[in-house]
């Protein structure tokens, strides 16, 4: 009997191709692959921007036992109001106290607690936010101290690759998965850090692979030739899946094995 918890983790869901995609594999996955545990990250879910109620739900029903965001999250203006009624969609836990929503949340599996964070990072990314690094380490302390959770992810959205791979070297040990988000271009750098936390740099997306990060082509390229704005729609074609596969250890909450998951779908 396999007692590690497996989680699958999807990277950041743009517009309607994204989700239909996922809505399409996730049942599939959950059976191949035994995956006990799903995180989906929905920053984009709603045509490109942010996430809609409806849209939370919707992921939810379909399998997500969490829904991460991003620097998206208030572009949807409904959200705001679905927080107080829905515990398991995250925006990043760094923004000042009273703002609407967590950045964390606990959830009873069949193998033991499991703990979602998200932070957003502050580099090159707006809206600036309190300290990440202060706020993570912080968060997994009381975590794993005053709640006795042992299994812990987080989504670190966030630009730079030198912040995120800091401060999943930072929380080494603390936490059971660091994976970050945010730029839609999955690395290639996946491995367990010397005291037993997955690591990722970016997870990757979840949308049209024929695309600029999900979006038309011509109208980005049209943007960066001319500097004039535009709209940038979302792309059509066959849809790419990324995200990663992690064991963790219920135990000790160490990630026992982590892969990159990296699927196109051929529908649109």
């Amino acid at each position: 009997m396999n007692t590690s918890l497996r989680i699958l983790f999807l990277g950041d869901i743009v517009g309607e191709p994204g989700r239909k995609a996922v809505h399409h594999i996730l049942p599939i996955l959950r059976k191949e692959r035994s995956i006990d545990f799903v995180i989906v990250n929905g920053e984009n879910s709603a045509a490109g921007r942010g996430i809609t109620p409806k849209i939370a739900i919707d992921l939810l029903r379909a399998g997500a036992a969490v829904v991460t965001t991003g620097d998206h999250i208030w572009d949807q203006a409904e959200i705001v109001d679905y927080f107080p009624t829905e515990p398991r969609l995250l925006r990043p836990g760094n923004y000042p106290e009273g703002t609407p929503g967590s950045g964390s949340v606990i959830l009873e599996t069949p193998k033991g607690k499991i703990a979602v964070m998200q932070a957003q990072g502050r580099s090159f990314i707006q809206p600036p936010l309190e300290n990440p690094f202060v706020w993570a380490e912080k968060e997994a302390l009381r975590l794993r101290e005053e709640q006795n959770v042992k299994m812990i992810f987080l989504d670190f959205h966030a630009e730079t690759t030198s912040e995120k791979i800091a401060i999943g070297r930072m929380l080494d040990g603390l936490v059971s998965v660091v994976c970050g988000t945010h730029t839609h271009v999955q690395t290639a750098d996946e491995r367990i850090l010397p005291k037993g936390t997955g690591y990722l740099t970016d997870a990757g997306m979840c949308g049209p692979d024929d695309s600029v990060l999900g979006r038309a082509v011509d109208s980005v390229i049209w943007r960066f030739k001319t500097g004039l704005p535009t709209r940038f729609p979302i792309a059509k074609g066959p849809v790419r899946l990324c995200g990663l596969i992690a064991d963790i250890d219920p135990e000790t909450g160490h990630c026992l094995h982590i892969e990159r998951y990296d699927h196109l779908l051929p529908i649109a």
